[in-house]
């Protein structure tokens, strides 16, 4: 990615995205930014946004200040609202917002009480328009995520194993589960673009066991591909060990104690990709600050495992991991979902 103009390609895929989003002439759509938001995207979500006869506005708060002991990236907690009243104000009345804050709403603690007024968020990634435009949702992949979702809520239990070692069990009862296709056409709702992903957040102390990590697969706090294994061991919900000899091993192990807060090494959520559409390789092909990687979580068949804050387990932290485990056999009560890293129909 050199050249940060617009292109009418790009403007197309907003454009298709608010139309799943069901956005209507006359329609007032806030455009959420912050100051290091990525200009080129509030540009091409406003003019798509004119294009239908909606009524975009901006409303640009500041990048709060970086408070963490170490860089923090992909959180999906955004601290730019900080409670403010009258930006909540604005995103309460309006009954479609375009989420393009860097670090999303989806756990930042004000997203609930805009839902509660009743807006639909859609949290558009901090990702170069080149990857948006190639991960467009369709209609069809509504479908198969609400499946996932539906046999998550059923299921009692959850293993995952690998041939690198991995076989880790997770206690599904009670665990809050969601899928997101990539937009939001109820009043209430939030979802993300790219999409394609159904992810669980277990109770507190329900999971447990071992994860390796192999190499190509993705540790996208660091935007980078495992060179070498990693072993996790897993306890009551928290990673106790980060086993291995290469520097995938030991960043993870000094990046966790760096934080110096137990909940950074519990975890978060678990799941699975489901877009078919997604490519695993996405990293190799733009520079780190063009890519969120959030088309690394929805490749179809990838586990996804996360550390880090958990609401549904009483645990708030920034510290966070996101990784995309590939060739994985994941199995709910017993029946398989995803073989070696393909889904199962």
């Amino acid at each position: 990615m050199r050249d940060d103009r617009i292109e009418p390609q790009w403007i197309d895929a907003f454009e298709a995205v608010l139309r799943l989003c069901r956005a209507e002439p006359g329609e007032t759509v806030c455009i959420l930014a912050e100051s290091q938001s990525r200009p080129l995207n509030l540009d091409l979500a406003e003019l798509a946004a004119h294009r239908l006869g909606c009524r975009p506005f901006r409303l640009v708060v500041p990048t709060p200040r970086q408070v963490a002991p170490v860089p923090v990236r992909s959180t999906g907690a955004s601290r730019a609202l900080a409670g403010h009243p009258s930006a909540l104000a604005a995103l309460k009345a309006s009954s479609l917002v375009l989420d393009l804050t860097r670090e999303g709403l989806l756990h930042a603690p004000e997203l609930k009480e805009i839902l509660a007024a009743g807006a639909r968020v859609l949290m558009v990634s901090d990702e170069h328009p080149e990857v948006l435009e190639r991960l467009v949702p369709r209609p069809e992949d509504e479908t198969p995520v609400k499946a996932a979702v539906r046999r998550c809520r059923a299921a009692a239990a959850m293993r995952v194993t690998s041939a690198a070692g991995t076989d880790l069990v997770v206690d599904m009862r009670g665990a809050a589960t969601a899928g997101v296709w990539g937009w939001t056409d109820r009043p209430g709702t939030v979802a993300h673009w790219p999409g394609g992903v159904v992810v669980s957040f277990p109770r507190a102390g329900t999971v447990a066991g071992t994860l390796v990590l192999a190499p190509g697969d993705a540790n996208l706090t660091f935007k980078r591909y495992v060179e070498a294994p990693v072993r996790l061991t897993l306890a009551d919900d928290h990673v106790t060990a980060v086993e291995g000899d290469g520097v995938d091993a030991r960043m993870m192990r000094e990046y966790l104690a760096a934080w110096g807060d137990r909940a950074a090494h519990a975890v978060s959520h678990v799941g699975w990709g489901l877009n078919p559409r997604a490519r695993r390789e996405a990293l190799l092909f733009g520079d780190r600050r063009d890519l969120n990687g959030t088309e690394l979580r929805a490749a179809a068949g990838n586990f996804l495992f996360s550390t880090g804050a958990n609401e549904f387990a009483g645990r708030y932290t920034e510290g966070h991991f996101d990784i995309p485990v590939f060739g994985c056999t994941i199995a709910l009560d017993g029946e398989v979902v995803v073989k070696e890293g393909q889904p199962v129909a």
